[in-house]
């Protein structure tokens, strides 16, 4: 089992930037392949960016070069820094945490982008 607690979001002007962290509790973090998602009102949930066990890591295309994904296996924590943010990118984030068969996500954190 593991448990996941979103912090960070908040309201921001566009343009303006945010760090999200996402602690991780319960079992063996540095194993499990971490991912911010992001869920705006009546659309789906969509991958934001994704970081390996490993270190690798990759994105949504939308958020490529503004977005920056890292993990701090000491801490048991995973961030992701958004800069330059547009209003379309008002959304509930959530990160997640996988291995193998086993997903968990976390509450979500509110991000509002003002214009």
């Amino acid at each position: 089992q593991v448990q996941l607690v979103e912090s960070g979001g908040g309201l921001v002007q566009a343009g303006g930037s945010l760090t999200l962290s996402c602690a991780a509790s319960g079992s063996i973090f540095s194993r499990y392949t971490m991912g911010w998602y992001r869920q705006a009102p009546g659309k789906q949930r969509e991958l934001v960016a994704r970081i390996t066990s490993g270190g690798n890591s990759n994105y949504a295309d939308s958020v490529k070069g503004r977005f920056t994904i890292s993990r701090d296996n000491a801490k048991n924590t995973v961030y992701l820094q958004m800069n330059s943010l547009k209003p379309e990118q008002t959304a509930v984030y959530y990160c997640d945490a996988v291995r193998g068969v086993n997903i968990y996500w976390g509450q979500g954190t509110q991000v509002a982008v003002a214009s």
